[in-house]
């Protein structure tokens, strides 16, 4: 499977466009670029893969894996990136802003089951993200 995430950038936070082999799953919202800067920046454009993560936060959650000069980049719900992410992705419904959106909750429980259906029939998850 094949995640990709279209982003656009801007001062306060980015937004993306989170799409499966080209259908729309959900916007994401994340940290502004800042030159990859451990908990201030969202991750590099690139390609990454994905696995099931557990944690007492969290509970079950996604982790990009093999992010350069990063770790536990996550996919976790949240609607203020700046509040409330260090460099992670959250899924949301709906964007209302720059790093701004609703409804997370929803979005990532519609993207963590597309996910973990395609690794419980032991597929790989690919993360493309792109401008």
């Amino acid at each position: 499977m094949v995640l990709s995430i279209t982003r656009t950038y801007f001062p306060d936070g980015t937004n993306g466009k989170l799409e499966c082999e080209g259908k729309f799953i959900c916007n994401t919202i994340e940290l502004p670029w800042k030159n990859n800067e451990t908990k201030v920046s969202c991750i590099p454009e690139g390609k990454y893969f994905i696995k099931k993560r557990y944690s007492k936060k969290f509970q079950w959650h996604l982790e990009v894996l093999e992010v350069k000069n990063r770790s536990l980049i996550l996919f976790h719900p949240a609607n203020n990136a700046l509040q409330e992410l260090n460099g992670c992705i959250a899924p949301v419904t709906k964007l209302s802003g720059p790093g701004l959106g609703l409804m997370s909750r929803k979005a990532f429980t519609k993207l963590k089951d597309l996910v973990y259906k395609a690794l419980s029939n032991n597929e790989s998850v690919q993360l493309i993200v792109k401008s």
